[in-house]
């Protein structure tokens, strides 16, 4: 990989090594080398089983735990967040972060749910799950509980949201992009697990999907291609801008995003549960009182008042709030 680095910055300076190494997280982030000499990018394989295990549990206390010690080796490199891929979901990345008993239970919650599970031998001659095989849309939204499909997506997208706000580049797998189900008949005619997660996107179909207002792809558009569009259009989002995790509720995910040159500033917050949580937001000890408050996501503003504001959070609900003076 150095070698490549060597030669990719005196050949092509604009490309970027990326690495695909789906080992414990310690061992993964050792492939950025020294931040300059070897890999641009890698793909941040504790996060899907972190945000997993956040959504089962309802409580994203361990996520935020790990999060807090995110941070690439220079202004050079970022992770990769991803919450899925061709092969399905990674458990390799969390181990020595999780304890054995939460992974275990992430196992048996989505076997519960219908995934596979794919394993590998130690050198003690013992197995232990390696990853999990299954669409993200499948892992988080069992066939038989009888939710609603608009209560399914919002789900679906509150996951979502989390590798978009996170300090990094996000990837999105196809299939997650689709909000593809498990396909377990594939798997079981090829004898493959991870065809689950493999199947050929119809071109035809998805276009038939998008004319249908009430499908689930075109609820998928309606409500997660905006997040995308603000993300994109935010500086406070940018791969070497800062990040705090901010400990406001277990029961969220939160982020203080700000640009690199310190002068703008996004607060992404992420419900992990089916119930409406009440947050209270110490505008004082973020530097911003005073200030209004726009959710970018719906545009709705907020004047509060005194050091601490109190939000709450629909099931599920994600804000991305920008604080400005009360004048712009």
């Amino acid at each position: 990989i150095k070698l490549l680095r060597d030669v990719v910055d005196l050949a092509a300076s604009g490309v970027a090594l990326v690495t695909e190494t789906n080992v414990p997280h310690r061992d993964n982030v050792a492939y950025f080398g020294d931040g300059y000499d070897e890999a641009h990018l890698v793909y941040n394989f504790a996060l899907p089983p972190l945000v997993l295990h956040a959504f089962y549990r309802g409580d994203a206390s361990l996520l935020s735990e790990w999060a807090r010690s995110l941070e690439p080796p220079s202004d050079r490199t970022a992770f990769l967040n991803i919450l899925d891929t061709h092969d399905g979901i990674g458990l390799m990345g969390v181990r020595g972060i999780l304890p054995a008993e939460e992974i275990a239970f992430v196992v048996e919650r989505a076997r519960e749910g219908g995934a596979l599970i794919s394993g590998r031998r130690n050198g003690d001659e013992t197995e232990e799950p390696y990853e999990l095989n299954t669409t993200w849309w499948s892992a988080l939204n069992r066939a038989d509980a009888g939710e609603s499909l608009d209560f399914q997506v919002r789900r679906f997208l509150a996951s979502r949201s989390i590798a978009l706000a996170l300090k990094g580049v996000p990837g999105i797998y196809i299939h997650g992009a689709l909000g593809t189900p498990s396909d377990l008949a594939a798997a079981q005619a090829s004898g493959e697990k991870r065809d689950v997660n493999r199947g050929v996107v119809d071109a035809r179909q998805v276009m038939a999907d998008l004319w249908d207002q009430d499908s689930k792809l075109s609820l998928l558009l309606r409500y997660g291609s905006h997040p995308i569009q603000v993300r994109r259009q935010e500086r406070a989002f940018h791969p070497r801008g800062g990040q705090r995790v901010l400990a406001l509720a277990p029961q969220l995910f939160c982020l203080w995003r700000t640009t690199p040159e310190g002068d703008d500033a996004v607060l992404a917050i992420t419900n992990v549960t089916a119930e409406t949580v009440p947050v209270e937001i110490p505008v004082a000890a973020l530097g911003v009182a005073g200030r209004r408050w726009k959710n970018l996501l719906s545009d709705r503003e907020w004047a509060p008042e005194g050091p601490l504001w109190t939000l709450h959070l629909k099931p599920y609900g994600v804000v991305w709030l920008r604080p400005r003076a009360p004048s712009s």
